[in-house]
C-alpha cells in the first residue's frame, strides 16, 4: 500500500548508490518519461540534468561502462531536444543544461571519454543553437561554455570542430560575434577563446580563418577601439575638474586590453594573420587617429608661420583641444587631442613589440617629411617602404666599400677643432627650421616645454622612452635622436681607430630645461616628469659607460644640483618632522627607479596636473599642496639630482641611507656584555607583554640602538639579542602607580612600504627599583634626543649648511663601519660644534681626569662658595711652571690610562646627570647635591690645567677619599673622553 506512493513521486527504482550506473539508468528513464518541459517537471529535469554530470566526471575516473551507456542511449539528443523547445520553463532548463555541459568538459581527463562527447556533431549543434541571449545568465553560461571547449582545442580534438569538407567552424565563428558585449566577462573569454583557436598548429583551419574572418573581425577590432578612443578623448575634455575619474579609469583599463590582445596575437607569429592585423592597424587606426592627431596644421605652412609654429605648437594645439567639441571627433577625421594622442601611443610602444609594425610607427614619428605626411596614410607608407629597401640595399653593399669611405671621411676629419667637434657633435634635428621638416617629432618636442605647466610634457617623454627601449625597434632608427651614435674615426698613420660619440645635444637642452625648472621654488613640474626626464637623459648622456655630455651641459648639472641643494636648505628645521620626512621620502624611492609601463597604464594622468590630495592622485603625479608636501618635494629632487649626478661621474653612494645596517646589532646576534661599549649600560629589567606575559631581561642602550639581551647559556658572559629597536623611534612615558616602571613603545623603522607605522614592541618595563628606573628612562630619553640630532647634523653637511663641516660618523653614512665597536677619531664631530664651549653651556664629563668636579664642588662648599675658575687660579699659583708640551703630553698620558676606548657613546654634559653613585655611598658620606643637578658654567681655563689637576691636588686630600670618589665617577659617567681628547688636541 505503501509503494503505490513512488509512482506519483518519481522515485520508484530509484538506487541508492547515487554515483554508479545503476543510477544513471534510472536518470536515463526519467528523461525518457519527460521529454516535454512544463512548469510542473523543469525542477524534475533539472535535478537530473546535475546529477548526470557528477555521475559522468565519476565514471571518467573510475567506472568507463559508465560512458558507454552514455553513448549507447545518445543522452545527448535529450539535451537537444530540451533545447529546442519553446515551451514554459525552457529557458530555466536551458540554464542549469549549459551548467552541466560547462562543469562536464572542464572536469573530463580521459581522452577517450572527451571523444565519446564529442562524437556525432551534438557539440556543434549545441554551440549553434538560438539562445534567448537576453537572459544574462543564459549568455554567462554560453561563452563560459564555449571558452571550456576552446581549452580542449589541439591538434586532435580540432577536427571535431572544424569540418574541413563544409568548411565550418561554429565554435570560432559564433564566438567572435561576441567580440564588443557590453559585459567585460564575455569580451575577455571571447579573446580567450579566439587566442586558444590561433594557438592550434593547423593549417586548414588557419588558412580559414585568414581567407574567411580575419579580415571582417580585425576590421572590427579595429573600428571598436577607434570608437573608444574617441569616448576616452571625450571623457578627458570635458572632466577637467576630476569628477569622472571611474569612467576615465575603465576606459583606459580597456584600452590596455585591447593592445595586450593585439600583442598575444602578433606575438604567436602566424605570419599570414599577422600580416592582415598589422596592415589594418597601420591603415586604419593608428597612423591616422594616434599619429596623425599629433598635428593639427594640414597645409604647408609659409616662413613666418614656420616661425611661429615651430615656438608654440603646445600652446596651439592645447588651445584647440580645448575649443573643440567632442562631437565634431570621429573615427574618421582621425582626431584627437594631442595630450591623448601621446599617451595612446605611449601605450602603444611599451606594450607592442612586434617589430614590423613598432619599426614603421617609430620611423614615421621620427624621420617623416611634412611634403610626405600631407599626400596621406598610403603615401606615407609607400614612402616608408621604399625607404626600408633602400636602407637594405646599402646595408648588402661589401665591407671593403664602406671601410674605404669611412677612412676617407676619417682623413677629412683629422684637423679638426674642438669647436667643430661639438658642432658634429648635434643632432640631426637641431633648430626651428630643421624641425618643421618633421611635423610629428617637431610636436613631441614642443610637448617637452614646461615653461607654464608639465601636462603634454609628461606624455612626450614618455613616448619618447618608450620608442628608445622598445625592442622592436632597430638601432639605426633611434640613434642620434634618441640614443648616443658611436662612430669610428680612422688615423692615416695606423689602422687604429678613435671612437666619437655624438648625441642629440637639442633633446639634451630641452630635458635640462626641465632639470632646471624643476629646482625652482614655484616650479609646476611634477616630480613623475623630472624622473622620467632624468632616465630618458642618463640613455642620451652615456654611451658604453662613460659619460659623453658637451663641458656646457655638464655645467647645467652643477647649476641643477647646487639650486637642489638650495632649495632643501629653505625646508631645513630642527624639528623632528623633517629627519623623519627625509628618511621616509629615501625609503620610498628606494624601492626601485620609476615603471613607465605602469605610470601609463593610470589614467589620472591623462587629467590636467591638480594639486590637491583630495583626488586619490599619488604624490609624485601631483603638484604638492601645503609647507610639507612642498619640503616632501624638495627632498625628493634633491634625492633624484644627486644620483643623477654620481650616475653620470660613475661615483658609488657613500652617505646614503642615514643609519648603516651593517653597524646595527641584529636579533638573535651574540653580544659580549663583558666590554665597556654594552657593560655600562646593563640594566636588568622585567617586560611585562600585553598579554600579560613576563621576560626577564636586561637592557642595553647602544649609540644607535635598545637591546633587549637575554644571557647565552653557552658562554659566560655573553648574551643573545632577543629584540632591537632604534632610539630614535622609541617613546618612553613613567607609570603613575609604580615609579619601578615604564611604559615604552618602539615603533617599526621607516620603510617604503606602507606609511603605517606599526609598533614593534609596546610593553611595560618593570625595574629592581625606582633608581634604575629613573636612569633608565633618563638614558632613553637623551639616547633618542643625541640620535636624532646626530642625523640632523649629518643631513646638514649633505646640504652643505655652512657650519656643518667634516666627514660625517661612520655610524650613521651609508657606508661606514666601526673598528673595534667604537667610531674612528677623525669622524667624531662635537655636538657643541667644537673644541670648546662658551660660557653657559654644560660642561661635560671628562674620564681623562677623574674626580675633578667632584672635587671642585666640594673646594667650593667648602670655601663658602668660591667658583671653580677661582679654585683653578689657585692651584695654578702653587704649581710649577711647565711648558704646554710637558702639560699636554702629561694630560695625554693620564687620559690614554683612564679612557675607556670600548665604548662608542657621545659625551654627555655632566651637569644634566642623575648621580646615581650618590645613592650608593655610605650613609656617613654626606654630599650635597643641589650643584650636581644644576647647569654651571664653564670656567674660562685652558683644559689642560684642569686635567693636570689630580696631580697637584692628591697631596692634599685624603688618599682614601679621593679613591672612594674616583670610582664613582668612573661607575656612573657616561662617556664623555672622545670631546675632551679632541679638545686637547687641538689645544
Amino acid at each position: 500500500m505503501f509503494r503505490s506512493r513512488s509512482w506519483f513521486g518519481g522515485g520508484w527504482g530509484r538506487p541508492k548508490n547515487l554515483h554508479s550506473l545503476d543510477h544513471l539508468k534510472y536518470l536515463y528513464n526519467v528523461l525518457s518519461r519527460n521529454q516535454n518541459v512544463s512548469e510542473h517537471n523543469r525542477g524534475l529535469l533539472v535535478e537530473s540534468l546535475r546529477s548526470i554530470a557528477e555521475i559522468l566526471i565519476w565514471g571518467d575516473q573510475n567506472d568507463s561502462s559508465v560512458f558507454d551507456f552514455f553513448l549507447e542511449k545518445n543522452m545527448l539528443s535529450f539535451f537537444l531536444r530540451i533545447m529546442r523547445q519553446r515551451s514554459g520553463g525552457s529557458s530555466y532548463v536551458c540554464v542549469q543544461l549549459l551548467q552541466t555541459l560547462n562543469i562536464l568538459f572542464e572536469n573530463i581527463r580521459n581522452e577517450t571519454s572527451l571523444y565519446y562527447l564529442l562524437s556525432n556533431n551534438h557539440v556543434n549543434s549545441i554551440i549553434v543553437h538560438k539562445f534567448d541571449f537576453s537572459d544574462e545568465e543564459v549568455m554567462a553560461y554560453y561563452i563560459s561554455f564555449l571558452k571550456t571547449l576552446s581549452l580542449k582545442l589541439n591538434a586532435h580534438t580540432i577536427h571535431f570542430f572544424y569540418n574541413e569538407h563544409t568548411n565550418d567552424f561554429p565554435l570560432y565563428t559564433e564566438a567572435i560575434k561576441f567580440f564588443n558585449h557590453p559585459e567585460s566577462m564575455v569580451r575577455i573569454a571571447v579573446r580567450t577563446l579566439t587566442l586558444n583557436v590561433y594557438r592550434v598548429d593547423d593549417s586548414s583551419m588557419l588558412a580559414f580563418i585568414r581567407d574567411r574572418t580575419a579580415a571582417p573581425y580585425f576590421s572590427n577590432i579595429v573600428w571598436f577601439i577607434g570608437k573608444h578612443i574617441q569616448e576616452l578623448d571625450s571623457c578627458v575634455r570635458n572632466d577637467a575638474d576630476h569628477q569622472s575619474q571611474n569612467r576615465l579609469s575603465d576606459l583606459v583599463a580597456e584600452h590596455l586590453d585591447h593592445l595586450h590582445y593585439l600583442n598575444d596575437i602578433l606575438c604567436l607569429n602566424i605570419t599570414d594573420l599577422n600580416h592582415v592585423l598589422t596592415d589594418h592597424l597601420l591603415h586604419k587606426l593608428l597612423i591616422p587617429l594616434y599619429i596623425y592627431s599629433l598635428s593639427l596644421n594640414r597645409k604647408k605652412p609659409s616662413a613666418t608661420d614656420v616661425a611661429c609654429d615651430a615656438v608654440g605648437r603646445l600652446s596651439v594645439t592645447s588651445r584647440g583641444s580645448q575649443n573643440s567639441s567632442p562631437k565634431s571627433h570621429d573615427v574618421t577625421n582621425g582626431k584627437v587631442s594631442c595630450v591623448v594622442a601621446l599617451f595612446l601611443l605611449s601605450q602603444v610602444f611599451l606594450i607592442l613589440s612586434h617589430s614590423p609594425l613598432v619599426q614603421s610607427l617609430a620611423w614615421i614619428i621620427l624621420k617623416t617629411d611634412r611634403s610626405v605626411f600631407e599626400k596621406g596614410v598610403d603615401k606615407l607608407l609607400e614612402h616608408y617602404e621604399r625607404e626600408k629597401e633602400r636602407r637594405a640595399l646599402e646595408e648588402e653593399v661589401p665591407s671593403d666599400v664602406c671601410c674605404g669611405e669611412e677612412v676617407s671621411d676619417g682623413e677629412t676629419n683629422l684637423n679638426i677643432t674642438d669647436e667643430e667637434k661639438e658642432r658634429m657633435a648635434t643632432g640631426p634635428v637641431e633648430g626651428a627650421a630643421t624641425l618643421v621638416d618633421h611635423p610629428f617629432l617637431e610636436t613631441v618636442y614642443d610637448a617637452i616645454d614646461c615653461t607654464e605647466n608639465d601636462y603634454a610634457a609628461l606624455f612626450a617623454l614618455s613616448l619618447l622612452y618608450a620608442m628608445a627601449n622598445n625592442s622592436g625597434v632597430t638601432s639605426d632608427t633611434t640613434e642620434q635622436v634618441l640614443k648616443p651614435k658611436k662612430s669610428f674615426i680612422s688615423k692615416s698613420s695606423a689602422l687604429s681607430k678613435d671612437v666619437r660619440y655624438t648625441y642629440n645635444t637639442y633633446l639634451a637642452d630641452k630635458i635640462l630645461q626641465i632639470i632646471i625648472f624643476s629646482c625652482q621654488p614655484s616650479c609646476r613640474v611634477r616630480l613623475v616628469t623630472l624622473e622620467l626626464a632624468l632616465k630618458l637623459f642618463v640613455q642620451l648622456a652615456v654611451c658604453d659607460g662613460k659619460n659623453i655630455l658637451l663641458e656646457s651641459h655638464k655645467s647645467t648639472i652643477e647649476t641643477a644640483k647646487t639650486q637642489s641643494l638650495a632649495l632643501l636648505r629653505n625646508f631645513y628645521k630642527s624639528e623632528e618632522i623633517f629627519l623623519d620626512m627625509f628618511e621616509h621620502e629615501y625609503c620610498d624611492m628606494s624601492k626601485g627607479s620609476l615603471n613607465v609601463e605602469w605610470l601609463c597604464m593610470d589614467s589620472a594622468i591623462l587629467l590636467p596636473p591638480t594639486g590637491t590630495p583630495m583626488t586619490g592622485i599619488d604624490f609624485i603625479k601631483r603638484l604638492p599642496c601645503g609647507e610639507v608636501e612642498r619640503a616632501r618635494r624638495a627632498i625628493r629632487v634633491y634625492f633624484l639630482i644627486r644620483n643623477l649626478v654620481l650616475t653620470l661621474t660613475g661615483e658609488v653612494e657613500t652617505q646614503l641611507p642615514l643609519t648603516n645596517p651593517q653597524c646595527c646589532v641584529q636579533i638573535d646576534q651574540a653580544l659580549d656584555l663583558s666590554i665597556p661599549r654594552y657593560n655600562s649600560d646593563l640594566i636588568a629589567c622585567t617586560v611585562v607583554w600585553k598579554d600579560g606575559t613576563k621576560m626577564r631581561r636586561f637592557l642595553v642602550i647602544d649609540i644607535l640602538q635598545l637591546i633587549l639581551v637575554e644571557p647565552d647559556t653557552k658562554r659566560l658572559g655573553w648574551g643573545v639579542a632577543k629584540l632591537v629597536g632604534f632610539l630614535q623611534d622609541i617613546e618612553v612615558t613613567g607609570d603613575k602607580d609604580d615609579s619601578r616602571c615604564l611604559h615604552i613603545t618602539i615603533h617599526r623603522p621607516i620603510s617604503g612600504a606602507t606609511t603605517n607605522r606599526v609598533p614593534l614592541l609596546n610593553a611595560k618595563f618593570v625595574f629592581d627599583d625606582n633608581i634604575r628606573c629613573m636612569a633608565a628612562k633618563q638614558r632613553l630619553t637623551k639616547g633618542r634626543i643625541k640620535a636624532r640630532q646626530k642625523k640632523m647634523q649629518h643631513i646638514a653637511r649633505l646640504l652643505e649648511i655652512p657650519g656643518q663641516s667634516g666627514p660625517p660618523s661612520p655610524a650613521f653614512a651609508g657606508q661606514g663601519a666601526f673598528a673595534g665597536g667604537r667610531p674612528s677619531r677623525a669622524c667624531r664631530p662635537s655636538l657643541l660644534g667644537g673644541p670648546r664651549a662658551g660660557p653657559g653651556l654644560a660642561a661635560p664629563r671628562r674620564e681623562g681626569s677623574p674626580g675633578v668636579l667632584h672635587r671642585a664642588d666640594e673646594a667650593r662648599r667648602r670655601g663658602g662658595g668660591e667658583s671653580p675658575s677661582r679654585l683653578t687660579s689657585l692651584r695654578r699659583e702653587n704649581e710649577p711652571s711647565v711648558g704646554k708640551k710637558e702639560i699636554r703630553s702629561r694630560d695625554n698620558s693620564s687620559t690614554r690610562g683612564r679612557s675607556r676606548e670600548g665604548s662608542p657613546r657621545m659625551p654627555r654634559p655632566r651637569s644634566e646627570e642623575i648621580p646615581l653613585e650618590l645613592m650608593k655611598k655610605a650613609p656617613n658620606s654626606i654630599i650635597d647635591m643641589a650643584p650636581k643637578i644644576a647647569i654651571m658654567p664653564r670656567p674660562h681655563t685652558p683644559r689642560t690645567v684642569i686635567e693636570a689637576e689630580p696631580s697637584t691636588s692628591s697631596e692634599n686630600q685624603n688618599p682614601k677619599e679621593n679613591t672612594l670618589v674616583t670610582s664613582i665617577s668612573e661607575e656612573t659617567s657616561f662617556i664623555a673622553e672622545e670631546t675632551d681628547k679632541e679638545a686637547v688636541e687641538s689645544l
